[in-house]
């Protein structure tokens, strides 16, 4: 078994971590397995009791990286090639303490920066075997090199792209009215593996009132003729790269003319957010521009969260897309552009898509018809 990144693309996020440790005042990043420890080493799987951390100095101190892992795991670890990584793999059995291990391999830092998702039972024992280390989150330094894709990580997010948008190219097949959300959903979530994906990470399936929530899952709700029902559905692929892909479907028969018009300004409004996203711009000006339309027709208070997240290890990660967010874009920032409009107790609709930045302008991943068909 081979790492799925290859060595030399590893080192090198290594050595970056490093220099942006450095220019942010860290001495060491401390960083327990997920998306951020997948990034830098290929290591794949979840913290627990027993701690797992790469110990990464900043450039300009001498300590090599280090893994610490308990023995009992430590196979897992072989396919990844640290030693060819320069990064060395120290063992601990349950009868040591593994943060007093962390404590004498770091060598005395002060300014320590743990990982934005370690386990709070590993903060506090980091904690306490660095006393005189202050701590910081890692995420400033992560994001910056995960933020930006490079051009194999654009090509897994544009298979994702595609092996979901083949999941809403069936949903003729498994849309129907009379079916529950629950039925449907499990369906999805079956089509979501046979299309690529490892498995499906979320499936929404929001009908008639149930699409005014956004963050709606699935239920027992019978599904009724001409209602609008939210299909919002993705998951990883084997190289843990996510799709995400939001279309509104109307089913069984023809929405009412007062539908189809809120419908046709939320179109507009997620087209001229696409149309917004180039580099130069400041993440909210693309939020804005989703804003526009659906403000102008009156609708500015059904539109209730931010227009978009960044995508690639994790579903939701830098950068985002909302009011405020001044952070300028650049080639290679991946987001999805995703603006809704929710009537309470009544129907709701989203369009969602992942863009990413690119030297002029962005591109789609998802290509679906954006239009609201009728199945």
């Amino acid at each position: 078994m081979t790492p799925a990144v290859p060595t030399a693309q590893l080192a090198d996020r290594i050595r970056r971590a490093g220099e942006v440790a450095a220019q942010h005042d860290v001495e060491l990043l401390l960083v327990t397995p997920g998306a951020d420890l997948r990034y830098l080493i290929g290591a794949t799987g979840a913290s627990h009791e027993r701690l797992t951390c790469l110990l990464l100095p900043a450039t300009g101190h001498r300590a090599p990286p280090a893994v610490v892992v308990p023995r009992l795991e430590v196979a897992g670890l072989a396919h990844l090639g640290l030693p060819e990584l320069g990064v060395e793999v120290i063992t601990w059995t349950d009868d040591e303490d593994p943060y007093r291990l962390v404590s004498d391999l770091a060598g005395g830092p002060t300014r320590v920066a743990v990982a934005d998702t370690m386990p709070a039972a590993h903060v506090f024992g980091i904690r306490d075997a660095l006393p005189e280390a202050e701590q910081f989150l890692a995420g400033p330094v992560t994001r910056e090199l995960r933020m930006r894709k490079d051009a194999a990580e654009v090509a897994e997010l544009r298979a994702a792209g595609a092996a979901i948008d083949r999941v809403h190219a069936r949903m003729a097949e498994l849309l129907k009215p009379g079916r529950t959300e629950e039925q449907v959903g499990a369906d999805i979530a079956a089509a979501i593996v046979e299309e690529g994906h490892t498995g499906a990470a979320f499936v929404i399936v929001g009908s008639g009132p149930n699409g005014a929530s956004p963050h709606h899952d699935v239920s027992d709700r019978v599904i009724e003729s001409g209602e609008l029902v939210v299909i919002d559905i993705g998951g990883p692929l084997a190289t843990g790269y996510f799709s995400d892909s939001t279309r509104t479907y109307a089913v069984g028969a023809e929405p009412s003319a007062a539908v189809r018009r809120a419908y046709e300004v939320l179109q507009a409004a997620q087209e001229a957010a696409v149309a917004a996203v180039r580099p130069g711009i400041p993440a909210e000006q693309v939020d804005a521009a989703a804003r526009g339309p659906i403000t102008e027709a009156g609708m500015g208070e059904r539109f209730v969260h931010r227009t978009g997240h960044g995508i690639g290890l994790e579903v939701h990660e830098d950068p985002y897309i909302v009011g405020g967010n001044e952070l300028v874009l650049e080639p290679g920032m991946a987001f999805s552009v995703e603006p809704g409009v929710y009537f309470d107790g009544d129907w709701g609709a989203r369009i969602e898509d992942i863009v990413v930045v690119t030297t002029e302008g962005c591109e789609r991943l998802n290509t679906r018809p954006r239009d609201l068909v009728v199945l």
